[in-house]
């Protein structure tokens, strides 16, 4: 669509650009066409675009991928668009993207993201598409150039700082090309960026917990000007320590911190409870019989190994509605790494109760003890279906934030109980087995009650 184009479809919806909606569109066809190239589409895949605005992206998109969806704040533009691309299987949903629920899209499997970003709300709505656990798995998006500076931003550099290591934690963000004012009706005052994200290998940074690096980095960052350590919530000499045991200078400044200098510092300042765990090959757990008495211990890569049969539990978090925190686990484990999971789980110790343990998994996992009661919802006798475990599940409330570790989960969020049950019926294979054992389980003792 070019620029005389655009001005009569402006003319007949009676509709003038928004400066508050940030709204400048795109009219020269050959860069439409480039960015859209740049996310380097197939036919299996689900792209999501958001800021559509009349289809300039979009036009080099329909009909490439297997599904399409179309996010449009603008009433107007959302039924022109619905108009233009309706007979032709894309979806059009008229909303704001920063408040868009993204948990639907985990039934793709992964999504590709793209979109020309107003100025106003591009970091918002990149936090609620790309924050983990997120379906997107790469994304191409076009924002205003002073904002995508920060996103690739190097240390030392004065655009390097908090946007710049919250989204590098998990992506790594490539400057693609700047895009000067000629092609966008009307003319924004500023360039733009075109930049991609693509997932940061997750063995390029020591494994921590998301939680409290954000923290940390933002705690860091709190006072830019001043030496890094009167930003943080130690004294001096503690703070001085952990620098030289880092190899940094005591009069260090957030910005010369490397990204996972941060990450170390992190861990240095608040480690999670399950970072001092042992290598989990060499947990000794009880071996039982089929009537679940202890007959001896062995390390637990022989339990796995000869699927002798031994004890477990799993914990599902409930919120005050009808929602349980899933947890993604580590690609660490041993078993169903990169899997979805319960709230925590684990193997009973030797000596330990299944409600001691639920306690335990919920403390070294996701770092929370329940609020109120632990509830024993259901008994589950050792099978395939279960990995030869013994498994009592339990319920409860998380008194407090969860933070997780990437020793043990990757990230994890609420989700509700009935899409959960449409997630296994769709995509079992995203989910550990047993998992989708203890939740039937409890599911039905559920109805039974009711």
């Amino acid at each position: 669509m070019n620029q005389s184009e655009l001005q009569q479809q402006l003319s007949r919806l009676d509709l003038t650009p928004s400066r508050k909606l940030g709204q400048s569109f795109l009219v020269d066809d050959n860069i439409s066409e480039w960015i859209a190239a740049q996310l380097q589409v197939t036919s299996d895949d689900c792209v999501i675009e958001v800021g559509p605005g009349f289809g300039a992206l979009t036009d080099f998109l329909v009909g490439k991928v297997r599904r399409l969806i179309l996010v449009e704040k603008d009433g107007r533009l959302a039924q022109f668009l619905g108009e233009k691309y309706g007979d032709q299987g894309v979806e059009v949903i008229h909303a704001d993207a920063t408040e868009y629920d993204i948990r639907p899209l985990f039934l793709e499997g992964s999504v590709k993201f793209i979109g020309n970003l107003p100025y106003s709300a591009g970091n918002a709505i990149l936090q609620r598409f790309m924050d983990a656990p997120s379906p997107v798995s790469h994304a191409v998006i076009m924002v205003q150039k002073e904002v995508g500076d920060r996103f690739t931003a190097e240390p030392g550099s004065k655009n390097y700082g908090v946007l710049s290591l919250m989204l590098q934690e998990r992506w790594r963000a490539t400057h693609l090309k700047t895009i000067g004012p000629t092609p966008f009706f009307p003319r924004p005052a500023v360039d733009s960026s075109i930049v991609r994200f693509d997932p940061r290998p997750w063995d390029e940074l020591p494994m921590h917990s998301p939680e409290v690096y954000v923290r940390t980095v933002k705690q860091g960052f709190a006072q830019r000007r001043k030496q890094l350590h009167n930003n943080l919530p130690v004294e001096k000499g503690e703070a001085v320590a952990i620098f030289e045991s880092m190899g940094l200078k005591p009069s260090v400044r957030a910005e010369e911190l490397r990204l996972e200098q941060w990450v170390e510092l992190s861990n240095h300042l608040d480690p999670h409870p399950c970072s001092a765990l042992p290598p989990v090959a060499t947990e000794m757990l009880d071996v039982v019989d089929g009537n679940d008495v202890v007959l001896e211990q062995r390390a637990r890569a022989e339990i796995h190994a000869e699927k002798l049969l031994h004890r477990a539990v799993y914990v599902f978090l409930r919120d005050r509605g009808d929602a349980i925190y899933l947890q993604l686990r580590s690609v660490l484990k041993d078993t169903h790494g990169g899997k979805w999971d319960s709230s925590a789980s684990g193997h009973v110790d030797p000596g330990e109760s299944y409600l001691e343990c639920a306690k335990r998994e919920l403390w070294e996992e996701v770092w929370v003890e329940p609020k109120g009661e632990i509830t024993r919802v259901a008994r589950i006798e050792a099978s395939e279906a279960t990995d030869q475990e013994f498994i009592e599940v339990f319920v409860a409330e998380a008194k407090g934030k969860i933070r997780v570790h990437g020793k043990e989960v990757d990230s994890g969020r609420y989700f509700p109980i009935p899409f959960i049950e449409e997630w296994i019926a769709k995509r079992p294979q995203d989910f550990a087995t047993g998992f989708i054992t203890c939740f039937k389980s409890w599911r039905e003792a559920t109805e039974s009650e009711e």
